[in-house]
């Protein structure tokens, strides 16, 4: 295998904990509704699968159901109002990222988060070292789990996909990931439900900090 010249991140529960504004934005909007808030732990397990799962759980709507569009665009709002007051990235990133850029290994984000979301999330994280590519949601013309937007963050950080691995914390990462051609890791200190089976979704390894990712590099990269 060629070498690794750049690790891709998802972005909530993988790259920065988002979950704390979610969290908060989706009780905020049951408080409007008149219904009580949720406890955290249950919304956090929901994180990495969006405004959809969200509203799920909050609301028990799909998409389709009346009130769900409604529902959805204001959950959207209320998080837009606060997108980085608690969110913050996961311990270790900062220092990843930096032993990152003294291998000479680039790195970007590939995520389902529409894009007038993520890019003034990035701005706001305090990264020490600026990706070389945001993919969003809505950057190309299909989302995870299609290879598409895996695909186009290769061609922006100028390597092949087998010289690059993505680094997430839900199956369909892990096969966009594959289904691109690139290797895969699992996040487990991301936003993983306890009925999920993480282990059983064929990535070439799983991490429980981000610093790990090194010692697989010096194994496998």
């Amino acid at each position: 295998m060629p070498d690794i010249r750049t690790i891709l991140f998802d972005l909530d529960g993988t790259l920065a904990d988002t979950a704390p504004d979610l969290a908060r934005a989706l009780n905020a909007l049951l408080e409007e509704e008149g219904r009580s808030p949720l406890p955290y732990d249950v919304i956090r397990q929901e994180v990495s699968h969006g405004s959809p799962a969200l509203i799920s759980l909050g609301f028990d709507l799909a998409p389709g159901d009346a009130d769900y569009d409604r529902l959805r665009q204001r959950l959207l709002s209320l998080y837009a109002e606060n997108l980085c007051r608690e969110t913050r990235l996961f311990p270790g990133i900062k220092e990843l990222l930096l032993a990152l850029g003294d291998r000479d290994v680039n790195w970007g984000i590939v995520t389902n988060k529409p894009a007038h979301l993520t890019d003034p999330l990035v701005k706001q994280l305090g990264l020490p070292i600026e990706p070389v590519c945001v993919v969003s949601g809505d950057t190309t013309d299909n989302r995870k789990p299609h290879p598409e937007p895996m695909l186009h963050a290769c061609e922006l950080a100028g390597s092949d996909p087998e010289q690059c691995v993505y680094v997430g914390d839900a199956e369909r990462d892990i096969h966009a990931g594959k289904e691109a051609g690139m290797r895969t890791l699992v996040a487990l200190f991301g936003y993983i439900r306890e009925n999920e089976s993480p282990e059983q979704w064929g990535a070439d390894g799983m991490i429980r900090s981000p610093m790990e990712i090194l010692d697989w590099l010096n194994t496998h990269g």
